[in-house]
């Protein structure tokens, strides 16, 4: 779902990897028995992937002319470095050159910490307080010999950090470096889909664990809290837990009024976990007691837009097509059109993997082809302002093959939960 607490090419790769479907293996320890850790065997991304992750990279610069890419702490700096560490006014950022390792740039007092992290070979430059960092990166360029091409940025790179890159490099051209950054992270691999599984477990065993222990009077914060213990003990690290009561669910990221369980009341959750950094993102709504034939109705009219768009997720297709199979016969429902409301008034489904939404999206317009390896959410919501909003979300992976669930979508608006 739409982002909230979170603020804070090969297509042959799994066919290689043995990987044309992952198994599913979100069964979880039943809900009335005590909560084991289910992460043990996760294995975290090694130096190995990250070395080809940039050679990737430098093969993609390369075919665009460009002589290297500046990128600031983040999901990016992670994926290629494992460096995880974060943004202030003091620049810390990684610099790849088109050819040879990378070079770190952090304040000279930082570096001890931003080693910490640190999985593949680079060069770590520090600069002191009095000093520009934007000369230790400029010199960073000239001395791997590609200050004379054009530099590339991650796209959430800061304008501080790109307006100081221009002064330091004179005249020099600076692009964004989303065709080559995306190109990589778009395509999981094998270890980050097991990565991604794995917290889709942890989430829908912490669901398993929550749904039977909320009662009546409970508010969203009582129900987050369950569901989040329920993640540590599963050994995920808690990401967010949405809770939606009443009205406030036809509201996809809820309201500011006092909300409480109540009977025959719809409940929605949308809750994620990372593990080893990658993410899950599940959604489950419910009612509270017996639901009303309008409720029903209305849970598996979303349940039937969650195939729907399953099934126009083909590899070739454009993203956008995949909103726009939903969108159609939910206009032919009644609802809509486009995002209008009672209807679906967001996109069907977002990017995924170490961030909860990243590129590319299940959105009208969005002419990027499906490739497998290619990760999304799948929630094409039904939401009724001043009655309630249905949302059912489940991840998918995209194979050789066609898309794959990480979770399957649940049966009946009776069994939330399968």
């Amino acid at each position: 779902m739409p982002d909230l607490t979170r603020r804070g090419l090969a297509g042959s790769l799994l066919a290689t990897a043995g990987l044309a479907a992952l198994p599913l293996r979100a069964q979880g320890p039943a809900t009335g028995g005590a909560l084991t850790k289910i992460t043990e065997d996760a294995v975290p991304i090694g130096a190995a992937e990250r070395l080809q992750r940039i050679a990737k990279a430098q093969t993609l610069m390369r075919a665009r002319g460009l002589g290297a890419v500046l990128i600031e702490p983040g999901a990016s700096l992670d994926y290629f470095t494992g460096v995880q560490w974060h943004r202030s006014e003091r620049l810390t950022a990684a610099v790849l050159p088109a050819e040879g390792e990378p070079i770190i740039v952090t304040p000279y007092f930082e570096e001890p910490s931003v080693r910490e992290s640190l999985s593949v070979p680079a060069e770590v430059r520090t600069w002191n307080e009095h000093e520009s960092p934007f000369a230790l990166v400029a010199g960073a360029l000239r001395d791997r010999k590609v200050a004379d091409r054009a530099v590339g940025v991650e796209e959430t790179v800061r304008y501080f950090a790109v307006d100081g890159l221009g002064k330091a490099l004179n005249g020099v051209r600076i692009e964004n470096a989303a065709p080559v950054v995306r190109a990589c992270r778009m395509i999981k691999s094998a270890a980050e889909l097991a990565l991604m599984q794995k917290a889709t477990d942890v989430t829908l065993a912490a669901y398993r664990h929550t749904w039977p222990r909320v009662e009546k009077g409970m508010t969203p914060a009582e129900i987050g809290k369950i569901m989040n213990a329920a993640t540590v003990q599963l050994g995920g690290s808690p990401e967010f837990a949405l809770v939606l009561l009443g009205e406030a669910s036809a509201y996809p990221h809820g309201s500011g009024k006092p909300q409480q369980v109540r009977e025959g009341e719809v409940v929605l959750m949308d809750c994620g976990c990372t593990v080893h950094g990658y993410q899950s993102d599940v959604s489950r709504t419910f009612v509270f007691g017996a639901p009303t034939v309008e409720q029903r109705k209305v849970w598996n009219e979303v349940r039937q837009g969650q195939e729907i768009a399953f099934r126009a997720a083909r590899i070739g297709a454009s993203a956008g097509s995949v909103d726009d199979a939903v969108r159609a016969q939910y206009q032919k429902w009644g609802y809509g059109p486009g995002y209008r409301l009672p209807g679906l008034s967001h996109r069907t489904g977002h990017g995924i993997g170490l961030e909860g939404h990243e590129p590319v999206n299940f959105v009208h317009g969005e002419e990027t082809l499906l490739q497998a390896g290619m990760c999304f959410s799948n929630e094409p919501g039904l939401y009724a302002p001043g009655k309630f909003g249905i949302r059912l979300e489940d991840c998918l992976y995209m194979t050789p093959q066609g898309p794959r669930w990480f979770s399957e979508p649940p049966p009946s608006i009776d069994r939330p939960l399968g």
